[in-house]
């Protein structure tokens, strides 16, 4: 069997396993980025992992080890550490914690939604859980302050629970079906506001902008602009199908004696529907648009244009990192 023999040294576990110009491909990497069973590895799995990948990088291949293994190995290590620091990430702002987390808090802000002081405990839960998402994937050149982190997430809270509130006043006067939705809009609202803030830096100084054969040509923030449009786009996406579908089934559930002997059981049961909606709707959203964006040299800032026809004359396109 040839994979039984020593794999070549040659693969390149900087990127994903497949082909990242489809969507399929995509789909398939954030399948497994995001797989919720990632978290219950143990540290000495993580570690044995993490030593695989740094032997592999040094040209050590361990003994016995299959192809399959190294991907294995390689995704159990991206899910844990960080990619430019390599420290381990918090647990629960990792990729792999996205759909239990999110599932448990979506679940209750959809449940308890009616009184204020829910809708405030709820929505800055939600919010501080976001912070600590976006705090443990920043991108390593562009590190945030922590007076920038406190302001967006000051921000976002506000942005947030103000709009469940002002919602929830008008949802008085229309159908209960509606009063549903307020959770769901009040998380679109805060994604608006949180993440172009803690983004701010690069829509101040822009980000780095490459050729196809990933030389760096300047720093731009119009392509900082179109990256983070597409986070913003693909986070409400995602949290869209979780937010959208169980209302109709909750609203027809909760006229049923089952639940009007048992109300207890509508948290659990709107925790699961969530859950069940994110385990595909968050790799999916995540795959819409390629992790490596583009955009037309003659839609960057003037001056950027201009040192791009003098450097690179022949450069029609320019690539970039649109993060997560």
């Amino acid at each position: 069997m040839a994979s039984e023999c020593t794999i070549s040294t040659s693969l390149n576990i900087k990127e994903p396993r497949w082909d990242q110009g489809t969507f399929v491909g995509r789909a398939k990497h954030f399948f497994t980025v995001t797989d919720p069973r990632n978290i219950l590895l143990s540290n000495e799995q993580l570690e044995k992992a993490r030593q695989i990948i740094l032997d592999y990088k040094k040209g050590v291949v361990t003994p016995g080890l299959t192809e399959d293994e190294l991907w294995r190995a390689k995704y159990v290590f991206d899910s844990a550490f960080h990619p430019d620091t390599g420290e381990k990430m918090l647990l629960i702002g990792r990729m792999s914690a996205q759909v239990p987390m999110n599932m448990t808090i979506t679940g209750c802000m959809m449940t308890f939604y009616r009184t204020t002081p829910a809708v405030l405990f709820w929505q800055w839960i939600n919010q501080s859980f976001n912070a600590i998402v976006n705090y443990t994937n920043r991108s390593g050149d562009a590190p945030i302050t922590v007076n920038q982190l406190g302001t967006a997430y000051v921000s976002a809270t506000t942005g947030a629970v103000a709009t469940a509130l002002g919602l929830n006043a008008l949802a008085k006067h229309v159908s209960p079906l509606i009063g549903r939705f307020v959770p769901f809009a009040a998380v679109a609202a805060a994604n608006c506001i949180n993440i172009p803030l803690m983004r701010q830096r690069e829509l101040k100084h822009g980000i780095p902008v490459t050729d196809e054969n990933d030389n760096r040509l300047g720093e731009s923030s119009k392509a900082a602009q179109q990256a983070i449009t597409q986070v913003v786009v693909s986070r409400i996406l995602m949290a869209s199908p979780g937010m959208a579908i169980p209302p109709f089934l909750m609203n027809s559930l909760e006229k049923k004696a089952f639940l009007k002997r048992f109300p207890w059981m509508s948290a659990p049961i709107q925790v699961g529907l969530v859950g069940f909606c994110l385990v595909f709707a968050t790799p999916l959203c995540c795959a819409l648009f390629p992790q490596k964006s583009s955009m037309s040299v003659s839609r960057l800032e003037p001056e950027l244009q201009e040192k791009i026809r003098a450097s690179h004359p022949g450069v029609e396109t320019v690539y970039f990192n649109k993060g997560l």
